[in-house]
């Protein structure tokens, strides 16, 4: 009779568990849609609710609401939230391959190798924006896998040493870039506005550029999530659970570099969204990434549609670059989390005493 009590509890608490996943994930959707539609409502210009709704019921007649409402905002909008999809879900998927929490797109050289990438297509081949995503995600892939190589040596496993990995690759990305800034003077002003992270003058263009790279990275970061789960009790583990380390590895590796160059070539090198959505996901719903992949998207197009909507009406009628906002929000949640890895350190060589 214990046993038989024993599986109902264990059941009732999974199922209260589901239905407190399904809150979660309600909720988050209902927020990042509220954040959609405060975005399109606010701007320099304002229009009456009746106009904003006529455009979308097609009955409106003024041609400037029509304009701004659905040929600028709407589309920058849809273009932000696919972009901070993208970033949060890139994040999740490196630090479950690295096993490491610090590990997000920008922070080891992810997003600078998927810029140099794409400022070398738009110096050699300017206005062509469609070549942008693919030449990124090149960028991305080199950089991801120099990191991961790194990550595997002997002596380069540590948190702290794959990040300051990243950074000094970061470096030396960036210093590439700034040389072809500076031999390229012409495109000078628009590639500056680009690395600073800018979704200025993105419409509907753009968003049919990402959207393919977006929902084909989304499936398969879906799809690899259970292998997650594998990779993060270790990959010997994993080998005796049946799965192909190799293979899989592969895969997450080219899924991040998908979402991360796609987001970097339409909108430029935005930080921390990769950093800050999987982490306060985690926080909420838990180490598992067959939740918390999409999770961290939600969170991560919530983050960056709110932070695009600040940088538009934060100083009107002057524009802020969105990156400019992100790196202000995330920088101190990661030195937050740098301070909080150091607490646990010296915690546990206290008690190891």
């Amino acid at each position: 009779m214990g046993n038989i009590v024993l599986s109902k509890a264990d059941l009732s608490w999974q199922q209260r568990k589901e239905k407190n996943r399904l809150f979660v994930f309600v909720l988050s959707s209902v927020l990042l849609l509220v954040s959609v539609i405060l975005s399109v409502f606010n701007g320099t210009l304002t229009f009456s609710l009746k106009g904003i709704f006529e455009v979308f019921c097609g009955g409106c007649q003024d041609t400037l609401t029509q304009h701004v409402i659905w040929n600028v905002r709407l589309p920058r909008t849809l273009v932000a939230m696919m972009v901070g999809v993208n970033m949060g879900i890139a994040g999740a998927l490196l630090q479950g391959l690295l096993r490491n929490p610090l590990a997000s797109p920008n922070i080891i050289g992810v997003n600078s190798g998927a810029g140099l990438a794409a400022v070398i297509v738009m110096c050699l081949i300017p206005g062509n924006i469609r070549m942008l995503p693919p030449a990124a995600f090149l960028g991305a892939l080199l950089a991801a896998l120099i990191i991961y190589g790194l990550s595997r040596r002997d002596g380069f496993s540590s948190n702290v040493t794959i990040v300051l990995a990243g950074v000094a690759l970061s470096a030396l990305f960036r210093a590439f870039t700034s040389a072809l800034m500076i031999l390229n003077n012409d495109g000078l002003g628009i590639t500056y506005t680009w690395l600073t992270g800018s979704l200025t003058g993105r419409g509907w263009p753009y968003f049919d550029i990402i959207l393919p790279y977006s929902l084909l990275g989304g499936v398969f970061a879906v799809v690899l999530s259970p292998r997650i789960n594998l990779f993060m009790l270790g990959e010997e583990v994993g080998r005796n659970l049946g799965l192909s380390i190799e293979v899989s590895r592969l895969l997450i590796i080219l899924t991040a570099s998908v979402l991360a160059g796609s987001a970097v070539s339409v909108a430029g090198t935005i930080g921390f969204i990769g950093i800050v959505a999987p982490h306060i996901s985690r926080m909420i719903i838990g180490n598992d990434y067959r939740y918390l992949v999409l999770l961290s998207g939600i969170a991560g197009g919530l983050l960056l549609v709110l932070s695009d909507t600040v940088a538009r009406t934060l100083f009107q009628p002057f524009e802020v670059p969105v990156g400019i906002i992100t790196a202000m929000l995330g920088a101190p949640f990661f030195f937050f989390l740098l301070y909080r890895k150091k607490s646990r350190l010296g915690n546990s060589l206290v008690k190891g005493k």
